[in-house]
């Protein structure tokens, strides 16, 4: 596992929806549209430890749809590691509620949504992002996401050794 005290230095993964393939590093449609770790308008990267796991979160309903997935090269901290209960508990959240399958509802119908609140806590103590296991189906307690709040491009950089991206 490449996260050692806090800090994550490794390979990451995301699918994409081709719309944002030119721009891998923007975070811009979570910001338009919130996700189970960040609210509307804050930009924030979904990624994954391995290529099954990023592609399982980008089409969780119905058919596979076109999806873009790139490989980035990072090196970048603090990442909170939601694996520690103890520390989870901390931040007055729960395995269960990280898992909670109601935020979307919840999110849409203007309510609170916990965990958009855990990333606002995680957010405002500095941590760069959440190490957190995927709740997407087919998937299990090894298949790691790595939510990412703030990076920049020393840190996370896109493995596009040909260009491809800017020739979609």
């Amino acid at each position: 596992m490449p996260l050692t005290d806090g800090h994550y230095n490794g390979p990451l993964y995301r699918a994409l929806n081709p719309v944002y393939a030119r721009e891998p590093l923007s975070g811009v449609g979570a910001a338009r549209y919130g996700g189970r770790f960040n609210p509307k308008g804050c930009a924030a990267l979904y990624t994954a430890l391995d290529p099954a796991t990023a592609l399982r979160e980008a089409n969780q309903v119905g058919d596979l749809q076109p999806t873009t997935l790139v490989s980035y090269r990072a090196d970048l901290g603090p990442v909170f590691d939601s694996r520690d209960t103890e520390a989870l508990a901390g931040q007055g959240m729960t395995p269960a509620g990280l898992a909670d399958p109601g935020w979307r509802a919840a999110m849409l119908d203007g309510r609170k949504v916990p965990t958009q609140d855990l990333a606002r806590s995680l957010i405002g103590a500095g941590y760069a992002g959440l190490l957190v296991r995927s709740f997407a189906p087919g998937t299990g307690d090894s298949s790691l996401n790595l939510v990412l709040w703030r990076w920049h491009a020393g840190d996370l950089t896109v493995v596009d050794d040909e260009d491809r991206l800017n020739r979609i």
